[in-house]
């Protein structure tokens, strides 16, 4: 945690230098980039809130995002990922949207992913959405993993 940590507080110090504020919604991640951000002094000014959404229901109750929105749109996807991160975006009225959706393990998801699959997006200013490949069955590791990429992802949007 300590390394998300000190990535969170870089990014934190830049949103609140500029006066902007983010939202998330992640699945695999579990809540690891909001704890994150969350775990920065003086948080409250720059994290609006967010959604752990790991399942089909959880996505419903806690985004309200249209159904035909994800028609062709399938979990775990970079396209899904943006969907997400635009929805916290709006949503909430924040400057940036951020989302990881991805398989943690030990084993893979039933879209067919690898344990150790993720996707992360940005959107805001500018929107950008990266897959990564942990290659790794180990749940723990990835779900930081998946974390980390999506902050990484927030501080190279922020930066550019």
């Amino acid at each position: 945690m300590d390394e998300l940590e000190a990535l969170a507080a870089e990014i934190g110090d830049k949103l609140k230098a500029r006066g902007e504020k983010v939202a998330v919604n992640e699945s695999s991640s579990g809540g690891l980039v909001s704890a994150a951000l969350l775990s920065v002094p003086g948080a409250s000014a720059y994290f609006l809130g967010g959604a752990v959404v790991y399942t089909p229901k959880a996505r419903v109750l806690l985004t309200d995002i249209p159904r035909e929105a994800l028609e062709g749109v399938r979990s775990a996807s970079e396209g899904y990922a943006l969907i997400l991160a635009r929805n916290a975006c709006e949503r909430y009225g924040a400057t940036w949207g951020v989302s990881e959706t991805g398989a943690a393990g030990p084993t893979g998801n039933g879209y067919g992913d690898a344990p150790g699959h993720t996707c992360v997006a940005v959107s805001g200013p500018v929107e950008a959405v990266l897959t990564v490949e942990t290659g790794s069955e180990d749940r723990s590791a990835n779900m930081r993993a998946f974390a980390a990429a999506a902050l990484e992802l927030l501080k190279r949007a922020l930066d550019s």
